[in-house]
């Protein structure tokens, strides 16, 4: 058994790991971007021959410590080279380096090729030519915190490259993006039930193509005349041929029962000729009706009551104006909801405001990567219409009351909110104690809202069905009083995360939407974890690092989304890193930081457990950022509970603080005491925790506590805490 990697957009990691485990594959566990498996090479070789999702399979040879070019060299002239190249082969080099002091992914490729070339030249006296485009043997070198993986590249071109493609539209769709969506819209049961596919903006062809050689069990890379495995010294050509041999048998077989069932068409007459030679490239034009027609007279192909529509329209960023995109959205749902009963829809919108503009309600929304852009995938059951509207049912009178309140909320908040541009706020909070829930309003500069209700946990002695209608109750009321729609309404019943941790998990949805605070944007999750991503009780706290963050380099510890250092950022900080242990919401940070155009080695992202790291550093700050959790047993870092541990960790902060720098520390445990006895010898402190609580969280005046230290400064003291000692 060997190890094996599959690389794959970001999106599509779940998808492939349930294709990897009906190819055979084990021990397959899914990462960012990609699937870890184990197999045999036969295990592989089928990946790449039938895997509709993977973008390459990578086989690593070694792996090893790599903090600057010498050591790179000697790592990769440590394996033997004469058992996967012939001298006379040609050699090709990827490589991609993050947070490592080999930052140049082009010198790295370069020295990797240096230390094969080097070593076939001094034990056989001739070197490999290097090939960019087919190579015998094609590597690629993955360099992370000076850790490098050396893996060789079994698919040597993107395996989305099916061999089928003569020419591509406009705004092409990757052939495993087209894989995803048809999986996700369920195509293969829709056939099998006698569906038909029906594309209205169909393009180059790659979305009814796909679903064709979905259907008639045709490899994706039958086709394929190159592999990257082809020119291995350790190639099983008998193997290879055996499974080339038993998937032509299946798409023979696979071709002689498909069904005529799929249909496209587009405005663009040279799109559908082109569609017309790729599918005839593909080996199914026979099977495929390909007509020029606007998309908006899209009609169900007759004899087929069931089926699916399928298609990916322009975003804006692509093919047209983004201010005329709405329209085309919404004309198309219109069109999808008027005619196409009993069928299922799949629709990749740009992001979730050109979904929130058909009249449909989606049943699944699935976030998928189309090459640098973050699509939505959205999938809609569409049902006949009634014929006439149904009236409301009437609110009961406790709905009716909690109505009354919320519209006394908002009357009393709106001028505010309106003044000091606050478009993120709490607008209720358990007011009236048979609702109680917390009612969260996420809105942005152009006006689009969103509605996040957290219901406590409702005492035993209530019904559960009682607690689940006055939920309802809750999402009908608020909706009717913000004016948003169910889909834009997320309802949680709040417990704490697994472990002490405040951000625990809940769904697989993958949503983000773009919020504004302080003018600046944020994106948050409403459905998949039990906070948002954008802690609502500390906007005055992020204010006040934007405050004292101008000229200071600032650290931002257990930064989960990293709202604070774009705030801090903003306020003119010299650089900000942020520190947390997952990966996931070091991502989401990321792409919190370049919403905001903070970008660059300024703006350090850093995996690591918080008081690991301050061991470690050696660097100082003006600005410490600490909002840890009650408590965490995380199994990669060392337990923390913040009453017991906090005097430590502040004290192991101070160490880090420049002269004249503030550390501002939150917690959110209600009943925690701040250690002073501990930390007055070494700080001034503030008691920032009133100023701290805004006015939309009045009735919950403990949810945080808010202190700012200073390190005093002694004359002639270079450095007080040299021998300080704070108990723990």
């Amino acid at each position: 058994m060997k190890a094996f990697f599959a690389s794959c957009p970001k999106g599509l990691e779940y998808l492939l790991k349930d294709e990897l485990i009906a190819l055979g594959a084990a021990d397959v566990r899914e990462a960012l971007a990609g699937v870890h498996f184990a197999g045999t090479l036969e295990t592989a070789y089928r990946a790449c021959l039938w895997s509709r999702l993977a973008s390459r399979v990578l086989l690593p040879l070694a792996e090893f410590d790599a903090a600057d070019e010498s050591a790179l060299y000697a790592g990769v002239q440590a394996i033997d080279w004469s058992r996967h190249l012939a001298a006379h082969g040609t050699l090709a080099v990827d490589a991609h380096t993050t947070q490592s002091k080999l930052s140049h992914s082009q010198f790295a490729a370069q020295r990797v090729k240096d230390a094969v070339v080097d070593q076939f030249r001094l034990n056989a006296g001739a070197r490999p030519d290097v090939d960019l485009e087919e190579p015998d043997l094609r590597l690629n070198l993955r360099l992370k915190r000076d850790r490098a993986t050396l893996s060789l590249d079994l698919a040597g071109a993107p395996l989305h490259q099916r061999g089928w493609r003569e020419q591509q539209g406009e705004a092409p769709l990757k052939e495993n993006l087209a894989a995803a969506m048809l999986l996700r819209a369920r195509w293969p049961e829709l056939y099998a039930e006698g569906g038909a596919l029906l594309d209205p903006m169909c393009g180059s062809g790659t979305l009814l193509i796909e679903g064709a050689l979905m259907a008639a069990d045709v490899a994706p890379g039958l086709r394929r005349e190159y592999y990257g495995f082809l020119g291995w010294g350790q190639h099983d050509l008998a193997l290879w041929r055996g499974l080339l041999d038993e998937a032509q048998q299946r798409a023979d077989a696979g071709l002689r029962a498909l069904r005529a069932a799929f249909f496209g068409s587009d405005s663009d007459p040279r799109m559908v000729q082109t569609a017309k030679r790729n599918a005839q490239a593909a080996g199914v034009a026979g099977f495929l009706t390909l007509d020029r027609r606007d998309a908006l007279q899209v009609a169900p192909p007759p004899g087929y009551a069931r089926g699916l529509v399928i298609t990916n329209p322009p975003y804006g960023e692509r093919l047209g104006e983004r201010a005329e995109m709405p329209r085309l959205y919404r004309a198309l749902g219109e069109a999808l909801r008027e005619r196409f009963a009993g069928w299922r829809a799949a629709v990749l919108a740009g992001d979730l405001e050109l979904g929130h503009a058909m009249p449909l309600r989606a049943d699944k929304k699935y976030v998928l990567y189309n090459g640098p852009l973050e699509t939505q995938l959205l999938i809609f059951e569409l049902h006949a219409r009634d014929t006439a509207p149904r009236e409301p049912k009437p609110l009961s009178p406790g709905a009716q009351m909690l109505k009354n309140r919320l519209e006394k909320n908002l009357r009393h908040l709106r001028k505010r909110l309106a003044r000091e541009g606050i478009h993120c706020w709490r607008a209720y909070d358990q007011d009236l104690p048979e609702y109680a829930a917390a009612i969260d309003v996420y809105g942005n500069a152009a006006g689009a809202t969103w509605l996040h209700v957290q219901e406590y946990r409702a005492p035993a002695e209530v019904p559960a069905d009682v607690a689940r209608t006055r939920l309802r109750e809750i999402a009908r009321v608020a909706g009717e009083v913000f004016g948003v729609p169910r889909e834009r309404i997320a309802l949680k019943t709040r417990e704490r995360g697994k472990g002490g941790s405040k951000y625990g998990q809940f769904d697989q949805r993958g949503e983000f939407v773009e919020v504004g605070e302080g003018g600046l944007k944020f994106l948050v999750n409403l459905t998949d974890y039990l906070d948002t991503g954008l802690f609502l009780d500390h906007r005055l706290v992020r204010a006040k690092l934007r405050e004292l963050a101008e000229g200071r380099r600032f650290l931002n510890l257990f930064a989960y989304t990293a709202t604070a250092s774009v705030y801090a950022a903003a306020g003119g900080a010299r650089d900000t890193t942020s520190v947390d242990l997952s990966a996931t919401y070091l991502e989401w940070a990321s792409r919190n930081l370049a919403l905001n155009r903070f970008t660059g080695e300024r703006h350090r992202l850093v995996q690591a457990d918080a008081l690991a790291f301050l061991k470690q550093t050696r660097e100082r700050y003006g600005l410490i950022y600490v909002d840890p959790p009650t408590f965490s047993n995380s199994k990669r870092a060392e337990d923390f509970d913040v009453q017991r541990d906090h005097a430590a960790l502040l004290a192991a902060c101070g160490e880090r603080l420049a002269d004249g720098g503030v550390i501002v520390f939150s917690n959110n445990f209600r009943r925690f005491k701040l250690d002073r006895e501990a930390l007055e010898p070494h700080f001034a402190i503030e008691d920032w925790s009133a100023p701290s609580i805004p006015f939309d969280f009045a009735r919950r005046a403990d949810i945080h506590g808010c202190w700012l230290l200073r390190r005093p400064v002694a004359p002639g003291d270079d450095d007080p805490w040299r021998n300080a000692r704070v108990k723990k």
